[in-house]
């Protein structure tokens, strides 16, 4: 789910779209030969790269030339300055247009070996609202690949078309190519499939199989998984407290009390305007190990509540000015704050002519 607007690339001498007959082939021979295409949004273009994607490949603006391209493209990106992304850029956040990966330094950790779960303290680089700019904490994580899966775009033509399934496969295409001290976050990455009574066994497998790479070997520090799920509620359960996932029915996700009373703390705003507003889902991100008899337990989290059309949204002031672009059939970009604390002032949306 991308722009109205097509994006139209050079190639040689080739003038093709991405619906045109022999585009894949085109760019994979022109990836053969390092040849760099053209985005013709804008006057005589505006170079580009090739990357491997899977078993394809993508083209992919260069770094730092988001803003170069003209808001209807697909390769538009806010400039960095608008949003908590200038903050990361170079540091937290590197790209190679060489090999088509993008490095992520995280201020988190993804192995376990203590045996206690805790909230980062305030102001360390996991903390989900610290403000520094050499590691990604867990928010700006969510928020990087947020922005990467333009899911902070939203036009008309857009609605009823956004589904739990459209968000989980356009996340798991932003986290391809990107690569951490641990290795390919895809590796790490579970972002719960759709529920299907039908497919129920098939779905069960599929993530036991995933998890297993996360199993807890006696003396060995604990690899830890990366989960990106809609929260369903968080209650008491016969030991602490335990999230319950939607379209995770068979699976909840155990919280230590200590864990469960920092959360409610530390978001005690979102969880509130969640409370508040029927229609807003609430987007977890968390660390999570696997103990030896196969329950999943949250090491570190971050919330962020999102609208019906899944646009992030910090407080009821922006829900409302978010909902009403939305009713007036705008189209916009969300602005994230990634790792910025919330005394810093942003604007909530920039609007896009179409």
């Amino acid at each position: 789910m991308r722009s109205t607007v097509d994006a139209s690339y050079q190639l040689g001498q080739q003038r093709l779209k991405a619906d045109s007959p022999g585009f894949a082939d085109a760019i994979a021979a022109a990836h053969a030969t390092q040849q760099r295409p053209l985005c013709l949004c804008y006057g005589a273009g505006i170079e580009m790269y090739i990357a491997r994607l899977g078993s394809g490949y993508i083209i992919k603006r260069m770094p730092g030339t988001g803003d170069q391209h003209a808001p209807t493209c697909p390769a538009y990106e806010l400039p960095a300055d608008l949003s908590g992304l200038g903050q990361l850029l170079g540091t937290a956040i590197t790209e190679d247009p060489a090999t088509g990966e993008t490095g992520l330094k995280l201020g988190f950790s993804m192995t376990k070996t203590g045996a206690r779960s805790a909230m980062p303290t305030p102001g360390s680089p996991g903390d989900s609202v610290s403000s520094d700019g050499t590691k990604l904490s867990l928010r700006g994580l969510l928020h990087f690949l947020w922005d990467q899966a333009e899911l902070t775009r939203w036009q008309p033509s857009f609605t009823g078309k956004r589904s739990w399934a459209t968000v989980r496969q356009r996340l798991l295409q932003a986290a391809d190519n990107k690569i951490t001290r641990n290795g390919a976050l895809l590796d790490r990455l579970f972002i719960p499939e759709p529920f299907s009574v039908e497919q129920r066994d098939a779905i069960n497998a599929r993530r036991i199989a995933q998890w297993a790479r996360a199993m807890a070997e006696l003396g060995k520090p604990k690899a830890l998984m990366l989960l990106i799920a809609e929260v369903k509620e968080i209650i008491p359960a016969r030991y602490g407290f335990k999230a319950v996932i939607k379209h995770l029915p068979d699976q909840a996700f155990a919280m230590e009390e200590k864990l469960y009373r920092r959360m409610g703390r530390r978001f005690a705003d979102e969880l509130a305007l969640w409370g508040a507003a029927e229609t807003l889902h609430m987007v977890m991100i968390a660390t999570f190990g696997i103990n030896p008899t196969g329950v999943a337990s949250v090491e570190v989290l971050s919330l962020m509540p999102v609208t019906a059309q899944w646009l992030p949204v910090e407080d009821g002031f922006e829900l409302q000015q978010v909902e009403q672009w939305v009713r007036e059939q705008r189209n916009f970009i969300k602005v994230l704050r990634y790792n910025l604390a919330k005394d810093k002032q942003l604007a909530t949306v920039l609007r896009i002519q179409p």
